[in-house]
């Protein structure tokens, strides 16, 4: 196993966590962003008004882009594991 594969490796698995955590973390970010500013506007500061949409958001984007983060899990593991063959030799 060369340096040069581990490089590699960390940085497909880098990409990998990008792709499959970016999506969720963006949905997480706009809603939080527009609850604050919803917030400030109103002057309501109500805790559970910060966390429900966030929870709700977060869940839809899961259930909505599951398959693919599964496809690209499914993908990279599929690959690492018919590597393993080049690396012992």
């Amino acid at each position: 196993m060369s340096p040069d594969f581990i490089i590699k490796l960390g940085q497909e698995v880098l990409t990998l966590i990008l792709y499959v955590g970016g999506p969720v973390l963006i949905v997480a970010l706009v809603v939080g962003l527009g609850v604050s500013i919803f917030q400030a506007v109103t002057q309501v500061h109500e805790m559970t008004l910060t966390f429900i949409p966030k929870i709700i958001a977060v869940g839809a984007t899961i259930i909505l882009m599951l398959p693919w983060m599964m496809q690209r899990m499914i993908d990279f593991t599929i690959n690492l594991l018919s590597a393993i063959p080049t690396l012992i030799g």
